[in-house]
């Protein structure tokens, strides 16, 4: 059965593409190396024997996709993660990130809604919620006026997947709001590799760990937190690809109770930026260069998930904690750098 995923070089791309060929599925990965590597693919051979087929091209040209889609004919689901991600960069460039994440997702929904049966499985966030009213998040919290650009993309993009759900009973779809996604895979051979200044924490800790970094901004310790920084639901991402796969098996067996649903994706547990540092040093036998700065525009207090939809409706779990996490991170770090 063959599967396209999209951004499948990125970093939860890659390792949803291991777990993937792991369950036995044929892989297409389209990915315009606009923050990956080609390299990306020799990982994900070395860690499942097969490398994926790859095309690279940029989603934002609609005849490329729609000629795609009449030479992989075949193709049976449709992970979506090829989007920018990056909340800072988004409140400073709006509109590249509406073009992104916006105009793909509609090009290919229009491709899967002439097909017979398809399954579309959404990359979400857990910013539709903005700062919540109610901690732990559940599903049914409201989704709250974006915070950032970037925020609101994924809202509109859950919207319009809706919307075309409801015309197209053809089309089921499952949206997976993530959480904090970090780590990389135990092997070594993927793992996560900003191209430029890391936007996301975890990568810029190792980055300073490394000596590749002076030092880690802090943005903010006056938050109202137990030690004034901002808190995050951190899961592993390996636990995050494999819910990507149990999300697409549960359409391909047609398990879905309506064609399109929604799922938070994180441990459940909420850590502080502090705690995360406290963590990473303890693992890595490193002391960190930080320095807390000025807060960060579009950055909210505190979320972290009630995952009992997903660990009930869906059967999936996540089962790395904090420590493991950023150890298999400070390993991949050291081995990019060795």
């Amino acid at each position: 059965m063959k599967i396209l995923v999209t951004g499948g070089l990125g970093f939860i791309g890659s390792h949803t593409a291991v777990e993937l060929q792991n369950e036995g599925y044929e892989v297409v990965i389209v990915d315009n190396c606009s923050n990956s590597s080609p390299d990306v693919l020799k990982g994900i051979e070395a860690i499942t024997g097969k490398q994926p087929i790859f095309e690279n091209f940029d989603l934002r040209e609609k005849e490329k996709v729609q000629d795609f889609f009449k030479r992989h004919h075949d193709i049976e689901g449709v992970i979506h993660f090829a989007a920018s991600k990056a909340v800072g960069e988004s409140v400073e460039k709006p509109l590249l990130y509406y073009e992104n994440n916006i105009s793909v997702l509609v090009y290919i929904l229009q491709e899967l809604q002439k097909k017979d049966k398809t399954s579309f499985i959404f990359s979400s966030s857990c910013t539709v919620y903005g700062q919540a009213d109610e901690l732990p998040i559940t599903e049914n919290a409201p989704v709250k006026v974006a915070e950032s650009p970037y925020g609101n993309t994924k809202q509109i993009g859950e919207e319009i997947i809706r919307d075309t759900c409801k015309v197209q009973p053809n089309l089921n779809a499952i949206a997976l709001r993530y959480f904090n996604p970090i780590g990389a895979h135990p092997s070594a051979e993927i793992g996560e590799l900003p191209i430029g200044v890391p936007q996301n924490l975890v990568p810029f800790i190792t980055q300073t760990a490394i000596g590749l970094r002076e030092q880690l901004s802090v943005f903010g310790d006056d938050y109202p937190t137990e030690d004034g920084t901002c808190i995050r639901d951190y899961i592993h991402v390996v636990d995050l690809a494999k819910a990507h796969v149990v999300a697409l098996q549960r359409l391909l067996k047609n398990n879905n109770v309506s064609n399109y649903e929604v799922f938070n994706v994180g441990t459940g547990t909420g850590s502080s930026v502090l705690e995360v540092i406290q963590s990473f040093e303890k693992v890595s036998d490193q002391k960190l260069n930080y320095k807390v700065v000025d807060r960060r525009e579009g950055d909210i207090t505190s979320a972290y998930a009630n995952t009992d939809k997903a660990n009930n409706e869906l059967g999936w779990k996540a089962k790395s904690s904090l420590d493991e996490a950023l150890s298999s991170a400070w390993k991949w770090e050291q081995k990019v750098r060795a």
